[in-house]
């Protein structure tokens, strides 16, 4: 997983609530494409028109916001389905953060398994972030310090905000919970050969 530390860019404003992983990305599309190819495909039906060309209006592709890092969204973003392909479309799409008032539950801890950082922010601090950004046409960026815990928005104000320290140190890092765990393999064969000493029955059936 990729470390994640410091970002800037700007940040495509999609203030909408209630964006569901279907619309992030499509059942259909989960079928037959790996997860690094999933970014073309996301938002596709917002990005879309049914002729198939590129819907004008739509954030992302616009000028500005076409390779935005950061995406910010109203309430309940990602929720729906428990769809990791979700996360990975938005990562495909080049973005590695997004900030919104409130999360579903599972989409929130699947970003934190694959490097995309989710920030919950009061709704009035989005809005402000999204109003400053078009006032610049996206030419002011938005910056994220995880280290220092701070959204500094893009007419200079440091707005805190709080992670756990787990998920934290382990987006620093670049760990998920698979990389977290082996961090502990001696530990964890150091227990596993003592209990086997202690209680060899239970491991009749169990190599080491």
């Amino acid at each position: 997983m990729e470390k994640f530390t410091k970002l800037a860019g700007p940040a495509a404003p999609l203030m909408r609530a209630n964006v569901d992983t279907d619309l992030i990305i499509r059942i259909q599309r989960l079928v037959g494409t790996g997860r690094t190819g999933l970014g073309p495909y996301a938002f596709e039906n917002l990005r879309f028109l049914p002729d198939g060309s590129e819907n004008p209006d739509f954030v992302l592709n616009k000028a500005p916001y076409r390779e935005a890092p950061i995406l910010l969204a109203d309430a309940n973003f990602g929720c729906g389905s428990s769809r990791e392909g979700a996360v990975w479309a938005l990562m495909g799409a080049g973005i590695r953060c997004v900030i919104a008032p409130s999360f579903g539950d599972i989409f929130h801890n699947n970003c934190f398994q694959n490097g995309l950082l989710p920030i919950a922010l009061p709704e009035e601090v989005v809005k402000q972030i999204a109003a400053e950004t078009e006032a610049s046409q996206g030419a002011r960026h938005t910056a994220i310090d995880l280290v220092r815990q701070v959204v500094i928005t893009p007419e200079g104000a440091e707005i805190p905000f709080s992670i756990d320290a787990r998920k934290r140190d382990a987006m620093l890092e670049g760990l998920d919970d698979i990389a977290l765990t082996m961090r502990l393999k001696d530990q964890i064969e150091a227990w596993q050969k003592a209990d086997h000493a202690k209680r060899g029955w239970v491991w009749d059936s169990v190599k080491l």
